[in-house]
């Protein structure tokens, strides 16, 4: 019969327990690894765009220009305007980011070969802080000839850059019908743009179809800037 000393049957204890040890670490360890792993393809499947609401580049906002059916303004001409946006759009998630009737402020000013709008910033609502915004038109390239022959009657109603405004008014002596962009008067302003010439060429923005915005880059909105 052989007997069993208790410190050997405590050194039986020690070893179980510290094999036991050995074996549960790599499983805790590879357990924690294939959560990490799990994480991380979740998020894959889950990009930027589906985790923080945007709408996205290239995305096109229409809008509308609400104090005239035309902008005319010289070439060289940079012009302040706020647009309105005339209909919801929807983030990637399909939530309303930018509701219509949003103000876009920017300008139009000369790019290649015609006259580009370039936003700003943007208010989401009356009372709100406006925000940045990188979006732009085409490029608008057409022009008309205006000289002492044309019908000033087809700039009734326009809204008129102040630079336009002058060469206009150079031309056509009183213009009081239309609406001077950016401040400006008439005067010394356009004798220095008209010159002795007979003719100038201004550029004929119509919003409704020349204007449309898209954006050059994600447009995304914080919390408070949530819908009411």
């Amino acid at each position: 019969m052989q007997l069993s000393h208790p410190w050997q049957s405590g050194l039986a204890v020690t070893l179980a327990t510290i094999a036991a040890s050995t074996v549960a670490l790599p499983l805790s360890i590879a357990k924690s690894d294939a959560a990490s792993s799990e994480g991380y393809l979740i998020a894959q499947r889950f990009p930027d765009s589906w985790r923080t609401p945007m709408v996205a580049v290239g995305t096109q906002i229409p809008v509308r220009y609400d104090k005239s059916e035309k902008i005319v303004l010289t070439p060289e001409e940079t012009v302040p305007v706020t647009l309105t946006v005339a209909r919801d759009i929807t983030s990637t998630r399909g939530s309303v980011l930018i509701p219509a009737g949003s103000q876009i402020k920017g300008e139009l000013k000369p790019a290649s070969g015609g006259t580009q709008f370039v936003a700003e910033e943007i208010t989401l609502f009356e009372d709100a802080e406006p925000v940045a915004i990188n979006a732009t038109s085409d490029v608008i390239t057409r022009t008309e000839t205006v000289s002492r022959r044309t019908n000033p009657n087809i700039f009734r109603g326009a809204a008129i850059g102040a630079a336009a405004g002058a060469v206009l008014g150079e031309i056509f002596g009183s213009i009081d019908f239309l609406e001077i962009l950016g401040g400006a008067g008439v005067g010394v302003l356009g004798e220095v743009l008209l010159r002795d010439r007979r003719e100038v060429e201004v550029v004929v923005v119509e919003p409704d179809t020349d204007l449309a915005l898209t954006l050059q880059s994600n447009f995304e909105r914080n919390s408070s800037q949530a819908l009411r």
